[in-house]
């Protein structure tokens, strides 16, 4: 039996092992994550710049951006230098640290989904509470709660996966390192440990998700009963962008997990992986910019100001 301290390096799986290809691989995570940034970048920006948007819902708006350009950094900038040289190798630390900070961001941006999806309940369904329940001092506790939840949560997960004895050798099949992926290198019964955490893991996100679904159905009940259709147009646009998060989120984590083992190859796992881990933050700014006029009035007045300095 081998030690994981033994080891120096993991050895991740590439996209393909033609040249050409590689180089094509490297172009379209450069072409995602210039986009990713951009978009997150830009909203991060309009939000803090405009006294306007400072309300909760645009403060957890800016914490998930945050979220998302850290999460979206954490694995495509090493997998397109792998492509770029064609080097598989990632150090030992440099693959525990790649776990920790995405899964404390993957986590922490579960959470803030769902402070999210509150925020629009107490919006839609509480209107003359909105401003007690959602005071600065409540929102800021909040969004702490889901970062340190997501850092704390990480942690234990980390910590507990890379003390396990691996045995089976050092191919991580996955681009980037996934606790999933190491576990299958443990040796026999050593990842028990670690699936009770991953169990508990998962009971607290099935409440989140249980908290999310009920937050929405009692939206959709409060806004059918909103007599105008005016009125009711402008509550749905306030919480689908919102759902429209959640639902990429969680289904694009439900196909890359809960798909049947007949069908799982290398290939597959990667191409599923990369749905939950490369669309979502990319996505996300255009989802929420859409059809949200005071946010496109506060990017056009960025974009406005930015080209009259380079001019």
């Amino acid at each position: 039996m081998s030690n994981i301290s033994v080891l120096n390096e993991f050895l991740l799986l590439p996209f393909t092992d033609t040249r050409e290809l590689q180089l094509l691989h490297f172009s379209l995570f450069l072409g995602i994550y210039l986009a990713a940034l951009l978009g997150n970048s830009l909203i991060i920006t309009a939000i803090a710049c405009d006294h306007r948007l400072h309300t909760p819902m645009y403060f957890f708006l800016l914490n998930l951006s945050l979220l998302d350009l850290g999460s979206i950094s954490t694995t495509v900038p090493k997998s397109m230098a792998s492509s770029l040289w064609d080097i598989r190798a990632i150090s030992y630390l440099g693959c525990a640290s790649q776990v920790f900070f995405f899964l404390f961001l993957f986590s922490a941006e579960f959470y803030l989904l769902t402070l999210m999806a509150y925020d629009r309940y107490v919006a839609i369904c509480r209107p003359l509470h909105y401003g007690t329940l959602l005071d600065g001092r409540a929102c800021v506790q909040m969004a702490a709660a889901a970062w340190g939840t997501g850092f704390f949560n990480a942690l234990l997960h980390t910590g507990n996966t890379f003390s396990i004895p691996l045995c089976q050798g050092n191919v991580v099949e996955q681009f980037f390192c996934e606790i999933p992926q190491i576990l299958r290198l443990s040796c026999s019964d050593s990842y028990l440990r670690e699936l009770r955490v991953i169990v508990i893991s998962l009971c607290l996100g099935f409440g989140c998700f249980v908290f999310i679904v009920l937050s929405y159905v009692q939206i959709f009940r409060a806004v059918l009963r909103i007599p105008s259709e005016q009125g009711r147009h402008r509550a749905f646009s306030m919480c689908l962008p919102n759902l429209a998060v959640v639902s990429l989120f969680l289904s694009t984590i439900m196909v890359a997990y809960l798909k049947p083992p007949s069908i799982s190859t290398p290939t597959l796992d990667l191409v599923f992986a990369v749905l939950y881990t490369v669309v979502p933050p990319a996505v996300n700014p255009l989802i929420y910019s859409m059809r949200n006029n005071e946010l496109q009035d506060a990017l056009r007045k960025l974009i406005h100001v930015v080209l009259i300095h380079q001019q």
